[in-house]
């Protein structure tokens, strides 16, 4: 049964279509409050499909991932005790509380680090607004964290160009696969270490 390889398709016929970078905009500006799919499923073919404006698309998922990360805050900072048991309730109890953790022992610094992270990003985002972190640290570091990600992304698969969908495809069934055995094996390290 292949899964990642339609899915793959479907993103590089998004990719080209002439409103993606409207949806990447709204993919990550949601990924960061409450959307499950990062933008990196879309920015990377987007940025392979067009080269000359991987630095914009970088940018544009940035932008809106940080905007995103702000309605994050607020519904942690307005809402928290309300959204908490959905999140729970949609799996990622664990991951919430490793988050709070995280805050507990760097602060600031968890929100740069974060925007790497195998936990949801938004968890941090809503988490950041519980604790009342302050907000300019929070968006500055929102800022480095995402834009790293996003530019190393965007430019990476600027560089490539169109041809890299020709050296991915045919392994996009295992990659998949792999990410998602590694994400598996990752939370279960963070379990266990916790």
């Amino acid at each position: 049964m292949k899964i990642f390889e339609p899915l793959y398709d479907r993103v590089m016929i998004w990719s080209r279509h002439r409103h993606a970078p409207r949806y990447l905009a709204a993919l990550s500006f949601a990924e960061s409050s409450f959307f499950p799919i990062p933008p990196d499923v879309m920015l990377a073919p987007m940025a392979a499909a067009r080269p000359r404006e991987g630095l914009r698309l970088a940018t544009l998922t940035t932008v809106f991932s940080v905007l995103g990360g702000l309605l994050g805050y607020v519904i942690g900072m307005l809402a928290y005790e309300l959204v908490s048991p959905w999140v729970i309730e949609a799996g990622y109890g664990e991951s919430l509380d490793l988050a709070q953790e995280w805050f507990a022992v760097w602060g600031v610094w968890v929100v740069l680090i974060a925007g790497f992270s195998p936990i949801p990003y938004k968890l941090f985002t809503i988490t950041a607004g519980a604790l009342a972190m302050p907000l300019l640290p929070f968006v500055i570091a929102s800022l480095v964290g995402r834009g790293a990600r996003f530019f190393a992304v965007g430019l990476l698969m600027a560089w490539l160009g169109p041809h890299a969908d020709r050296h991915l495809r045919p392994y996009m069934e295992r990659l998949g696969w792999l990410s998602v055995v590694l994400l598996v094996a990752i939370m279960a390290f963070l379990t266990l270490v916790d």
